[in-house]
């Protein structure tokens, strides 16, 4: 039941930024629940990549806009570890919308969103902040967007979500304290397959161009980029809590 070595839920980590988290603390020898909702090919190969590093992993299948089934997948981690230190609540809903459309987005579409994006993330937190706080010591990350500070992204639902999972971060970190440090990781563009998937091939790779012309390092990121940051806010930012910190190359910089 009970270990010594630390235990961290990820949602959404099938494939991206979440599956490069759960990685790295496999790799730091935390146990890992990976978490998806569709991907279950994917998720069992990130849970056979975290277990090489001699960690345990628990697959969890949960939508995290249904509370019953943030509750369940903390109930299924105290009950073969007893104890959750880490939370990173990477799962993330959008629609690629340009945002001059705005006949494009529905009311609908809004609520899956922010249902995802927002109210799972404060379901997550919920779940997990009295077994933290019993135990005196936990931390979570939120993985927000660049869009939250820019209003740009995928959609203005989108972007509208981030920038409230900005301030849902900071109520936390001021609610849960002393016990439990809230911090947010904010991306801006990164190479992955769920952006090429939204923009396309072609719109894919010309805003890859564009981002890297006017970033002042000239540089995407990759998901390992994202999932550094991340988990040093989990791991070594003893005095951090409440912070909304940028990666994106500078390029809020060039486009402010």
């Amino acid at each position: 039941m009970a270990v010594a070595e630390k235990v961290a839920i990820i949602t959404g980590s099938a494939t991206g930024i979440g599956a490069e988290v759960a990685t790295m603390l496999a790799r730091n020898g935390v146990h890992v629940v990976v978490n998806y909702t569709k991907s279950g090919a994917e998720a069992q190969a990130v849970l056979a990549r975290c277990a090489a590093h001699g960690v345990d992993t628990l697959l969890q299948q949960a939508d995290v806009s249904d509370d019953g089934a943030c509750r369940r997948m903390v109930d299924e981690a105290m009950n073969k570890w007893g104890r959750v230190d880490y939370l990173v609540n990477n799962a993330g809903a959008t629609k690629f919308v340009d945002h001059a459309d705005l006949e494009g987005l529905s009311a609908a579409d809004f609520q899956r969103i922010f249902g995802v994006n927002v109210v799972g993330t404060f379901q997550m937190c919920r779940a997990v902040a009295p077994h933290m706080k019993r135990a005196g010591r936990g931390a979570i990350v939120n993985i927000s967007a660049a869009a939250s500070v820019s209003g740009a992204g995928s959609s203005m639902a989108y972007a509208a979500s981030k920038a409230a999972l900005n301030t849902l971060t900071l109520s936390l970190a001021r609610a849960l304290g002393p016990e439990i440090r809230v911090n947010a990781v904010c991306p801006g563009m990164v190479k992955s397959r769920w952006m090429e998937q939204g923009l396309g091939s072609e719109g894919y790779a010309a805003m890859v161009r564009k981002t890297e012309a006017a970033a002042p390092l000239h540089s995407i990121a990759t998901p390992e980029d994202i999932a550094e940051p991340a988990v040093w806010l989990l791991e070594n930012a003893k005095q951090v809590t409440g912070e909304i910190l940028l990666v994106d190359a500078g390029f809020r910089l060039a486009h402010p």
